[in-house]
Protein backbone atom coordinates (compact mmCIF):
# COMPACT_ATOMS: atom_id res chain seq x y z
CA UNK A 1 0.00 0.00 0.00
CA UNK A 2 1.17 3.58 -0.62
CA UNK A 3 0.35 6.76 0.70
CA UNK A 4 -3.03 7.65 -1.22
CA UNK A 5 -3.96 4.39 -0.54
CA UNK A 6 -3.37 4.32 3.67
CA UNK A 7 -4.87 8.20 3.72
CA UNK A 8 -7.93 6.46 1.70
CA UNK A 9 -8.53 3.94 4.45
CA UNK A 10 -7.51 6.19 7.07
CA UNK A 11 -9.91 9.02 5.94
CA UNK A 12 -12.87 6.12 6.74
CA UNK A 13 -12.35 6.04 10.54
CA UNK A 14 -13.94 9.40 11.36
CA UNK A 15 -16.85 10.54 13.20
CA UNK A 16 -18.91 11.31 10.46
CA UNK A 17 -17.54 8.50 7.99
CA UNK A 18 -17.05 5.26 10.32
CA UNK A 19 -19.09 1.96 9.34
CA UNK A 20 -17.48 -0.38 11.20
CA UNK A 21 -20.12 -3.23 11.21
CA UNK A 22 -18.47 -5.62 13.87
CA UNK A 23 -16.39 -4.65 17.35
CA UNK A 24 -14.71 -7.13 19.03
CA UNK A 25 -11.99 -7.27 21.79
CA UNK A 26 -10.35 -9.18 24.33
CA UNK A 27 -8.65 -8.12 27.72
CA UNK A 28 -5.33 -9.78 28.69
CA UNK A 29 -3.82 -9.74 31.92
CA UNK A 30 -0.09 -10.64 32.77
CA UNK A 31 -0.76 -13.80 33.47
CA UNK A 32 -1.68 -14.03 29.92
CA UNK A 33 -5.58 -14.85 31.10
CA UNK A 34 -8.24 -13.38 29.47
CA UNK A 35 -9.94 -11.25 31.51
CA UNK A 36 -13.03 -9.95 29.50
CA UNK A 37 -13.74 -10.56 25.86
CA UNK A 38 -16.47 -8.64 24.26
CA UNK A 39 -18.46 -8.33 20.78
CA UNK A 40 -20.37 -5.67 19.94
CA UNK A 41 -22.25 -3.74 17.33
CA UNK A 42 -19.84 -0.71 16.64
CA UNK A 43 -22.06 1.98 15.72
CA UNK A 44 -24.42 1.04 18.82
CA UNK A 45 -21.88 2.39 21.11
CA UNK A 46 -22.19 5.24 23.24
CA UNK A 47 -20.98 7.84 21.43
CA UNK A 48 -17.54 9.46 23.51
CA UNK A 49 -16.68 5.89 23.67
CA UNK A 50 -17.27 5.26 19.72
CA UNK A 51 -14.68 8.29 19.70
CA UNK A 52 -12.04 6.75 22.17
CA UNK A 53 -11.83 3.68 19.53
CA UNK A 54 -11.27 5.51 16.31
CA UNK A 55 -8.49 7.59 17.65
CA UNK A 56 -7.09 3.88 18.60
CA UNK A 57 -7.61 2.72 15.24
CA UNK A 58 -6.61 5.65 13.28
CA UNK A 59 -3.02 5.64 15.12
CA UNK A 60 -2.89 1.68 13.82
CA UNK A 61 -2.44 3.72 10.25
CA UNK A 62 -0.46 6.27 11.18
CA UNK A 63 3.22 7.12 10.34
CA UNK A 64 5.53 6.49 7.77
CA UNK A 65 5.72 3.05 5.13
CA UNK A 66 8.56 1.46 6.09
CA UNK A 67 8.85 2.53 9.40
CA UNK A 68 5.85 1.89 11.58
CA UNK A 69 4.05 0.97 8.56
CA UNK A 70 5.38 -2.13 6.56
CA UNK A 71 4.10 -3.85 3.15
CA UNK A 72 3.92 -7.05 4.10
CA UNK A 73 3.24 -10.70 1.61
CA UNK A 74 2.02 -14.06 2.57
CA UNK A 75 4.71 -16.66 1.65
CA UNK A 76 3.07 -19.33 -0.60
CA UNK A 77 2.49 -22.01 2.05
CA UNK A 78 0.45 -19.92 4.25
CA UNK A 79 -1.90 -19.69 1.10
CA UNK A 80 -2.03 -23.54 0.39
CA UNK A 81 -1.92 -25.12 3.44
CA UNK A 82 -4.70 -25.57 5.33
CA UNK A 83 -3.58 -24.34 8.68
CA UNK A 84 -2.10 -21.57 6.66
CA UNK A 85 -2.07 -18.17 8.71
CA UNK A 86 -3.42 -16.23 5.21
CA UNK A 87 -6.39 -18.91 5.36
CA UNK A 88 -7.25 -18.92 8.92
CA UNK A 89 -7.60 -14.49 8.21
CA UNK A 90 -9.59 -15.60 5.38
CA UNK A 91 -12.13 -17.40 7.57
CA UNK A 92 -11.71 -14.56 10.01
CA UNK A 93 -12.64 -11.88 7.42
CA UNK A 94 -15.57 -14.04 6.02
CA UNK A 95 -16.92 -14.89 9.25
CA UNK A 96 -16.82 -10.54 9.18
CA UNK A 97 -16.01 -11.36 13.39
CA UNK A 98 -19.84 -13.28 13.96
CA UNK A 99 -17.94 -16.93 14.20
CA UNK A 100 -16.99 -16.81 18.24
CA UNK A 101 -14.79 -20.06 17.85
CA UNK A 102 -12.26 -18.42 15.41
CA UNK A 103 -12.40 -15.25 17.44
CA UNK A 104 -11.30 -17.62 20.43
CA UNK A 105 -8.50 -19.17 18.11
CA UNK A 106 -7.36 -15.94 16.97
CA UNK A 107 -7.04 -14.07 20.48
CA UNK A 108 -5.36 -18.00 21.71
CA UNK A 109 -2.66 -17.35 18.67
CA UNK A 110 -1.66 -13.74 20.08
CA UNK A 111 -1.51 -14.66 24.01
CA UNK A 112 0.66 -17.26 22.93
CA UNK A 113 3.05 -15.57 20.33
CA UNK A 114 2.32 -11.71 21.66
CA UNK A 115 5.87 -11.45 24.08
CA UNK A 116 4.45 -8.49 26.23
CA UNK A 117 4.83 -8.94 29.69
CA UNK A 118 2.13 -6.46 30.81
CA UNK A 119 -2.01 -6.74 30.56
CA UNK A 120 -2.96 -5.74 26.74
CA UNK A 121 -6.46 -5.10 25.02
CA UNK A 122 -6.68 -6.94 21.76
CA UNK A 123 -9.32 -4.72 19.26
CA UNK A 124 -10.65 -6.43 16.28
CA UNK A 125 -13.32 -4.45 13.96
CA UNK A 126 -14.36 -5.29 10.55
CA UNK A 127 -15.84 -3.22 7.60
CA UNK A 128 -17.22 -3.00 4.08
CA UNK A 129 -16.00 -0.49 1.62
CA UNK A 130 -17.95 0.71 -1.23
CA UNK A 131 -14.79 1.88 -2.90
CA UNK A 132 -15.82 4.97 -5.54
CA UNK A 133 -14.58 5.11 -8.91
CA UNK A 134 -11.62 8.32 -9.42
CA UNK A 135 -12.44 9.79 -13.05
CA UNK A 136 -9.46 10.88 -15.01
CA UNK A 137 -9.45 13.85 -14.08
CA UNK A 138 -9.05 12.99 -10.56
CA UNK A 139 -12.23 13.49 -9.43
CA UNK A 140 -14.26 11.07 -6.98
CA UNK A 141 -17.76 9.57 -7.93
CA UNK A 142 -19.57 8.34 -4.93
CA UNK A 143 -22.25 7.34 -6.97
CA UNK A 144 -20.32 4.72 -8.86
CA UNK A 145 -18.85 2.08 -7.23
CA UNK A 146 -17.84 -1.31 -8.87
CA UNK A 147 -16.09 -2.90 -6.14
CA UNK A 148 -16.39 -3.70 -2.45
CA UNK A 149 -13.00 -3.30 0.24
CA UNK A 150 -14.03 -6.29 2.89
CA UNK A 151 -11.32 -5.91 5.75
CA UNK A 152 -10.27 -6.10 8.95
CA UNK A 153 -8.57 -4.03 11.36
CA UNK A 154 -6.55 -5.24 14.68
CA UNK A 155 -5.06 -3.28 16.98
CA UNK A 156 -3.08 -4.37 19.80
CA UNK A 157 -3.15 -1.99 23.64
CA UNK A 158 -0.87 -1.85 26.18
CA UNK A 159 -3.31 -1.56 29.16
CA UNK A 160 -1.60 0.64 32.27
CA UNK A 161 -2.47 1.41 35.88
CA UNK A 162 -2.88 5.71 35.87
CA UNK A 163 -0.45 7.40 38.19
CA UNK A 164 -1.17 7.89 41.74
CA UNK A 165 -1.89 11.70 43.08
CA UNK A 166 -4.25 13.99 44.48
CA UNK A 167 -7.41 14.88 42.97
CA UNK A 168 -10.56 17.13 43.68
CA UNK A 169 -14.11 15.16 44.34
CA UNK A 170 -16.79 17.81 43.10
CA UNK A 171 -19.56 16.01 45.33
CA UNK A 172 -17.55 16.37 48.48
CA UNK A 173 -15.77 19.42 47.95
CA UNK A 174 -12.53 17.56 48.87
CA UNK A 175 -9.13 17.03 47.76
CA UNK A 176 -8.62 13.19 48.59
CA UNK A 177 -6.09 10.17 46.85
CA UNK A 178 -6.96 9.67 43.29
CA UNK A 179 -8.82 6.27 42.49
CA UNK A 180 -5.74 4.58 40.06
CA UNK A 181 -7.23 2.75 36.74
CA UNK A 182 -6.37 0.92 34.02
CA UNK A 183 -6.48 2.84 30.95
CA UNK A 184 -6.00 1.68 27.87
CA UNK A 185 -2.90 3.13 26.04
CA UNK A 186 -2.16 3.79 21.94
CA UNK A 187 -1.51 0.67 20.12
CA UNK A 188 1.62 -0.71 20.19
CA UNK A 189 1.63 -2.63 17.32
CA UNK A 190 -1.82 -3.93 14.66
CA UNK A 191 -2.32 -5.00 11.35
CA UNK A 192 -4.96 -4.39 8.27
CA UNK A 193 -5.98 -7.44 6.55
CA UNK A 194 -6.15 -7.40 3.27
CA UNK A 195 -4.01 -5.10 2.04
CA UNK A 196 -5.64 -2.49 0.02
CA UNK A 197 -3.47 -2.43 -2.97
CA UNK A 198 -4.18 -0.50 -6.72
CA UNK A 199 -7.74 0.52 -4.40
CA UNK A 200 -8.77 -2.43 -3.90
CA UNK A 201 -8.53 -5.83 -2.00
CA UNK A 202 -5.27 -7.67 -2.10
CA UNK A 203 -5.92 -10.73 -0.05
CA UNK A 204 -2.10 -12.27 -0.52
CA UNK A 205 -0.81 -9.03 1.47
CA UNK A 206 -1.57 -7.28 4.64
CA UNK A 207 -0.10 -3.55 6.27
CA UNK A 208 1.57 -4.47 9.58
CA UNK A 209 2.24 -1.46 12.55
CA UNK A 210 4.24 -1.41 14.91
CA UNK A 211 4.69 1.83 16.91
CA UNK A 212 8.53 0.76 17.74
CA UNK A 213 9.82 1.23 14.38
CA UNK A 214 13.43 -0.80 15.29
CA UNK A 215 11.53 -3.52 17.39
CA UNK A 216 9.27 -5.48 15.09
CA UNK A 217 7.55 -8.14 17.02
CA UNK A 218 8.50 -11.61 15.98
CA UNK A 219 6.14 -13.60 17.40
CA UNK A 220 3.18 -12.00 15.98
CA UNK A 221 4.78 -11.72 12.40
CA UNK A 222 5.81 -14.69 11.81
CA UNK A 223 3.41 -16.86 14.29
CA UNK A 224 0.25 -15.10 13.99
CA UNK A 225 0.18 -13.36 10.67
CA UNK A 226 2.78 -15.72 9.01
CA UNK A 227 4.89 -13.51 7.20
CA UNK A 228 8.44 -13.06 7.35
CA UNK A 229 9.68 -10.37 9.59
CA UNK A 230 11.87 -7.46 7.05
CA UNK A 231 14.75 -5.42 8.93
CA UNK A 232 13.46 -2.85 10.85
CA UNK A 233 14.07 0.67 10.05
CA UNK A 234 16.96 1.25 12.00
CA UNK A 235 18.51 -1.91 11.41
CA UNK A 236 18.37 -1.28 7.65
CA UNK A 237 20.74 1.84 7.99
CA UNK A 238 23.00 -0.41 10.68
CA UNK A 239 23.02 -2.94 7.65
CA UNK A 240 23.90 -0.93 4.88
CA UNK A 241 26.50 0.97 6.78
CA UNK A 242 28.22 -2.13 7.90
CA UNK A 243 28.07 -3.78 4.05
CA UNK A 244 29.71 -0.61 2.66
CA UNK A 245 32.31 -0.56 5.46
CA UNK A 246 33.39 -4.21 4.91
CA UNK A 247 32.87 -4.08 0.94
CA UNK A 248 34.73 -0.95 0.61
CA UNK A 249 37.33 -1.48 2.94
CA UNK A 250 40.47 0.74 2.64
CA UNK A 251 38.39 2.19 -0.68
CA UNK A 252 35.75 3.85 2.10
CA UNK A 253 36.99 7.19 2.07
CA UNK A 254 35.02 10.80 3.11
CA UNK A 255 34.57 11.42 -0.95
CA UNK A 256 32.96 8.38 -1.79
CA UNK A 257 30.91 8.38 1.12
CA UNK A 258 30.13 11.69 0.85
CA UNK A 259 28.93 10.90 -2.46
CA UNK A 260 27.01 8.19 -1.62
CA UNK A 261 24.80 10.33 0.84
CA UNK A 262 24.49 13.09 -2.15
CA UNK A 263 22.76 10.63 -4.80
CA UNK A 264 20.88 9.50 -2.08
CA UNK A 265 19.68 12.62 -1.14
CA UNK A 266 19.00 13.42 -4.91
CA UNK A 267 17.30 10.25 -5.92
CA UNK A 268 14.47 10.93 -2.92
CA UNK A 269 13.67 14.07 -3.60
CA UNK A 270 13.42 13.13 -7.42
CA UNK A 271 10.82 11.03 -5.83
CA UNK A 272 8.61 12.89 -3.63
CA UNK A 273 6.01 13.03 -5.34
CA UNK A 274 5.07 9.66 -5.99
CA UNK A 275 3.21 8.00 -2.87
CA UNK A 276 5.24 4.68 -3.27
CA UNK A 277 8.41 5.36 -0.70
CA UNK A 278 11.60 4.74 -2.55
CA UNK A 279 13.18 1.30 -2.29
CA UNK A 280 16.05 0.13 -3.51
CA UNK A 281 17.18 -3.20 -4.24
CA UNK A 282 20.03 -4.93 -5.02
CA UNK A 283 20.39 -3.87 -8.34
CA UNK A 284 19.52 -0.20 -7.60
CA UNK A 285 22.43 -0.18 -4.80
CA UNK A 286 25.24 -1.20 -7.41
CA UNK A 287 24.24 1.53 -9.88
CA UNK A 288 24.58 3.88 -6.70
CA UNK A 289 27.75 2.69 -5.88
CA UNK A 290 28.80 3.25 -9.27
CA UNK A 291 27.69 6.33 -9.61
CA UNK A 292 29.02 7.57 -6.44
CA UNK A 293 32.82 6.10 -8.07
CA UNK A 294 32.83 2.59 -6.36
CA UNK A 295 35.25 0.51 -8.21
CA UNK A 296 33.95 -2.80 -9.64
CA UNK A 297 35.21 -5.43 -7.64
CA UNK A 298 34.03 -3.72 -4.44
CA UNK A 299 30.52 -3.75 -6.09
CA UNK A 300 30.50 -7.51 -6.20
CA UNK A 301 31.77 -7.73 -3.26
CA UNK A 302 28.88 -5.05 -1.71
CA UNK A 303 26.33 -7.70 -3.82
CA UNK A 304 27.72 -10.53 -2.25
CA UNK A 305 27.50 -9.04 1.29
CA UNK A 306 24.01 -7.48 0.19
CA UNK A 307 22.77 -11.30 -0.24
CA UNK A 308 23.55 -12.78 2.71
CA UNK A 309 22.90 -9.88 5.28
CA UNK A 310 19.58 -8.49 3.76
CA UNK A 311 18.65 -11.13 1.48
CA UNK A 312 18.98 -11.49 -2.52
CA UNK A 313 15.30 -10.21 -3.61
CA UNK A 314 14.91 -8.20 -0.50
CA UNK A 315 14.88 -3.79 -0.83
CA UNK A 316 15.90 -1.29 1.92
CA UNK A 317 13.67 1.76 2.38
CA UNK A 318 16.09 4.74 1.20
CA UNK A 319 14.65 7.20 3.67
CA UNK A 320 15.88 4.62 6.18
CA UNK A 321 19.35 4.11 4.87
CA UNK A 322 19.93 8.20 4.57
CA UNK A 323 19.56 10.76 7.24
CA UNK A 324 17.30 13.48 4.88
CA UNK A 325 17.60 15.97 7.93
CA UNK A 326 21.88 16.41 7.93
CA UNK A 327 25.27 14.92 7.28
CA UNK A 328 27.10 14.37 9.95
CA UNK A 329 31.15 13.74 9.93
CA UNK A 330 31.97 12.20 13.18
CA UNK A 331 35.72 11.98 14.87
CA UNK A 332 36.28 10.83 18.79
CA UNK A 333 36.30 14.20 19.67
CA UNK A 334 34.45 16.32 17.44
CA UNK A 335 31.36 15.82 15.40
CA UNK A 336 30.00 17.91 12.36
CA UNK A 337 26.35 18.68 11.58
CA UNK A 338 25.91 19.86 7.80
CA UNK A 339 22.11 20.79 5.98
CA UNK A 340 22.26 17.87 3.46
CA UNK A 341 22.00 20.08 0.80
CA UNK A 342 25.86 21.87 1.14
CA UNK A 343 28.20 18.94 1.90
CA UNK A 344 30.74 20.83 -0.38
CA UNK A 345 31.20 23.28 2.55
CA UNK A 346 32.71 20.34 3.67
CA UNK A 347 36.94 18.82 2.62
CA UNK A 348 39.33 16.74 3.61
CA UNK A 349 43.28 18.18 2.98
CA UNK A 350 46.05 16.66 4.34
CA UNK A 351 48.84 19.47 5.70
CA UNK A 352 52.39 18.50 6.38
CA UNK A 353 51.47 14.98 6.64
CA UNK A 354 48.23 15.46 9.37
CA UNK A 355 44.96 14.96 8.55
CA UNK A 356 42.20 17.77 8.57
CA UNK A 357 38.25 18.44 7.72
CA UNK A 358 38.25 22.02 6.18
CA UNK A 359 34.54 23.61 6.62
CA UNK A 360 34.05 26.98 4.23
CA UNK A 361 32.88 29.45 6.98
CA UNK A 362 30.10 31.87 5.51
CA UNK A 363 29.81 35.49 6.95
CA UNK A 364 27.66 34.27 10.38
CA UNK A 365 29.62 32.22 12.38
CA UNK A 366 28.38 31.50 16.42
CA UNK A 367 30.20 30.03 19.63
CA UNK A 368 27.97 28.56 22.00
CA UNK A 369 24.79 30.69 20.76
CA UNK A 370 27.32 34.03 20.84
CA UNK A 371 27.87 35.32 16.85
CA UNK A 372 31.87 36.20 16.71
CA UNK A 373 33.72 38.67 14.75
CA UNK A 374 36.49 36.20 13.31
CA UNK A 375 39.18 37.66 11.14
CA UNK A 376 39.13 34.81 8.56
CA UNK A 377 35.39 35.88 7.81
CA UNK A 378 36.30 39.37 7.40
CA UNK A 379 39.10 37.93 5.25
CA UNK A 380 41.59 39.74 7.11
CA UNK A 381 44.16 37.24 7.33
CA UNK A 382 46.97 38.06 10.08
Amino acid sequence: MNKKEIAEIKRRITKTKCSFTRLCGCYVDAEKQKRLTLKEAFLSLPEEEMFKYIDILRKTLSGSIGRTLINMEFPTEQETAEDGSQRFLMKLLESRLQDEELLEQFYDKIIEHYQYPENYFIILVHDAYDIPKITTDGVVNFDASEYVYDYILCSICPVKLTKPGLCYNAETNHIEDRIRDWLVQPPELGFLFPAFNDRNMDIHGLLYYSKNANDLDIGVTEHVLGCQIPLPAGSQKEAFNAIVEESLGLSCDYEVVKSLHENLHQMIAENEENPEPLSLDKNDMSKLLQKSGVEEDKIEAFESRYDETVGEKESLMAANISNQRKFEVRTPDVTVNVSPDRTDLVETRVIDGVPYLMIQINDLVEVNGIQIVSDLVSGNQQ
